[in-house]
């Protein structure tokens, strides 16, 4: 006589055989109930029931007999009688024995169960597929799906979504079938994926779906992914098109609905994760907002930005405006708020990839550009300008550079890169521009850019050709005192190693602010043979230094061969030569050996642990 017995102390509540039915090894023969769940009992053996022990709603003890079976003439392989226990009892059946769970079948994929088939069904209404109406007039426009910009962001098959199922909070004043037909994911997708093989957050407001407004539910979503991104150290990238708060949503319980946590929680990522938004079509209010406190924003060139779109200036009594006249892309992209100015959303998608790759360490391949280039970069005639951005490429690894915030602070360049696969921020004066003399522009763009680098932990090169601060009573007017002022206190927070290369002019104040506060505080302070130094343009100290001199002998060609004479002394005593000679600077260099001492500077430079205060400017 074989027998079965309880897996678990329970209640019977079903016999799916009788005494006199045939089973087989696998068959389930009961059902029993325990905290509110079904267990089924299977046999174990092939057999025929011979008594049933208990009645239905009869409790049984864990390991009890539920049934007692006589063996069939036919005893399938692997259920031999030596298989059995001692006493004649076959193993218990605690679910489903390993013979049978190997032929368990694999789901018919064809022909999905109700109950996944109603997942399915209701997945449906947020894919671009159901929508075709809205997709088309989305494409007419130039323009790409919240879902389409996702998956050209994200390594393919890995991004992952939160929240797709939600709907508006509008429910007593919309039926149901509307809000999932009409506001699908409530108008923002969110989710985890990868880029470049290493873990975002990613978010995108959909602006097909009532104006890409931040609803309610949307909120809850944006609040759940910042804090996974917080939790984790997880970059984050924000599509930020839409249109501000949403008043339409009902459900809750509100007035103002101004306790919404997530702009603090967005905030709170500064300085702690990457962040990278991305504005096309328009982007208002709430989301611009957000868009704002971003580390770097993307931007098309036909996108408007602003804290107010058309209603809310028309309802503030600040006059009637179309929404393409609000914060332009050229506006907003020569006033500083767009870093990167892009044609449209595949390469807004491409620049985010880029950007995200310097925090993603050090890549293995890369182009050395010919170092020789970089000894005919700096003219001989030493009035005559040039683009510094030639020295940018010359140092960078071919095709690594990406320039940041190139239509504002025009007097610096600032730039991301890579020397040797080492990611590194890139500064350097831009001497078209004023002759490369720092004004409150480029010391807040440069400024913020050192907070950028600091906070994420990228060295920092600095290349500066420069004759000081802008001065005069203009520039006064412009708050300089405190714009310059903000290098020096960026660079005495940093963290990260700091290296300096004087390309031609070392000059004032301004020379010691390019070279994080004085030029002994890099790791080093070199200067190609092009360099020149001094406290102040030279021309003017003599002026001013030599003033007695010079007026002591008659005007003309007897007092300019004097000031000449005066100032190739200044000349040749603030050459490059002269300065290393006196200790003041660390070296003089070839220039096509540049990237030769910047890397052994990112190999000695040490990068501190991230404090607690470590922030970044909005501006």
């Amino acid at each position: 006589m074989l027998q079965i017995r309880s897996p678990l102390q329970a209640q019977i509540v079903q016999w799916l055989v009788a005494p006199g039915d045939p089973v087989h090894a696998g068959d389930v023969v009961a059902i029993l109930e325990a905290m509110k769940m079904e267990h089924e009992v299977r046999a174990t053996h092939d057999g025929r029931v011979s008594e049933l022990l208990f009645a239905v709603g009869d409790m049984v003890a864990e390991n009890e007999l539920l049934l007692l079976s006589e063996r069939l003439a036919h005893i399938p392989q692997g259920l031999e009688p030596g298989n059995a226990q001692e006493d004649g009892k076959m193993p218990l059946a605690h679910g489903v024995p390993p013979e049978t769970a190997a032929a368990a079948p694999m789901g018919n994929v064809d022909a999905p169960r109700a109950d996944l088939q109603r997942l399915l069904n209701r997945q449906a209404f947020t894919l671009d597929a159901s929508r075709s109406e809205a997709m088309a007039k989305r494409h007419a426009q130039g323009l790409r799906s919240a879902r389409e910009n996702m998956a050209d962001l994200c390594d393919p098959g890995s991004f992952i979504e939160y929240g797709a199922l939600a709907v508006a909070a509008q429910s007593r004043r919309r039926s149901e079938e509307d809000l999932i037909q009409n506001t699908p994911a409530d108008g923002m997708v969110t989710g985890i994926g990868s880029i470049n093989g290493h873990q975002v957050v990613a978010m995108a407001y959909d602006a097909t779906v009532l104006a890409g407004t931040q609803g309610m539910r949307n909120h809850q979503k944006t609040d759940r992914m910042l804090g996974l991104a917080l939790q984790n150290r997880l970059p984050v990238v924000l599509f930020a098109e839409g249109g501000g708060g949403r008043p339409g949503d009902v459900d809750m319980p509100i007035v103002a609905g101004l306790h919404v946590g997530t702009f603090a929680s967005f905030a709170r990522l500064n300085g702690q994760v990457p962040v990278v938004g991305i504005a096309a079509g328009r982007c208002f209010a709430g989301n611009a907002a957000l868009l704002g406190c971003s580390d770097v924003i993307i931007a098309t060139q036909s996108s408007n930005i602003g804290m107010g779109g058309p209603a809310m200036v028309e309802g503030g009594g600040l006059g009637v405006f179309k929404p393409e006249q609000i914060g332009p892309s050229a506006v907003q992209h020569g006033n500083g708020v767009i870093d990167i100015l892009v044609e449209d959303e595949a390469q807004a998608v491409a620049a985010a990839r880029h950007y995200l790759s310097f925090f993603q360490g050090p890549q293995e391949e890369f182009t050395a550009p010919p170092p020789f280039a970089l000894r005919d970069v700096v003219p001989e005639n030493r009035l005559r300008v040039y683009d510094t951005r030639l020295a940018l490429q010359g140092i960078a690894d071919v095709d690594s550079l990406l320039e940041l915030r190139t239509g504002f602070g025009k007097g610096i360049h600032t730039a991301l890169a890579r020397i040797e696969g080492r990611p590194v921020g890139l500064l350097a004066n831009n001497p078209l521009h004023l002759g490369g003399a720092i004004d409150a522009d480029a010391a807040d763009k440069a400024a913020r850019f050192m907070q950028l680098c600091n906070a994420h932990g990228l060295p920092l090169v600095s290349l500066v050709d420069t004759p000081g601060f802008m001065v005069g009573p203009d520039t006064e007017a412009s708050a300089q005192v405190r714009h310059v002022s903000r290098l020096f206190i960026a660079a005495a927070h940093l963290r990260v190693p700091y290296l300096s290369v004087v390309l031609r002019k070392g000059y004032g104040l301004g020379a010691m602010a390019m070279t994080a506060g004085g030029f002994h505080s890099p790791l080093f302070t070199v200067a190609w043979p092009t360099g020149e130094f001094g406290a102040m343009g030279l021309e003017g100290a003599v002026r001013l230094g030599f003033k007695k001199e010079l007026e002591s002998v008659p005007e003309g060609a007897e007092r300019q061969a004097l000031y000449d004479q005066l100032v190739a002394q200044q000349y040749d005593r603030g050459s490059a030569i002269h300065m290393a000679a006196t200790l003041e600077i660390d070296a003089v260099i070839d220039p096509a050996e540049t990237r030769v001492w910047l890397l052994r500077g990112l190999q000695a430079g040490r990068i501190e642990p991230l404090g607690a205060g470590a922030s970044i400017d909005t501006w």
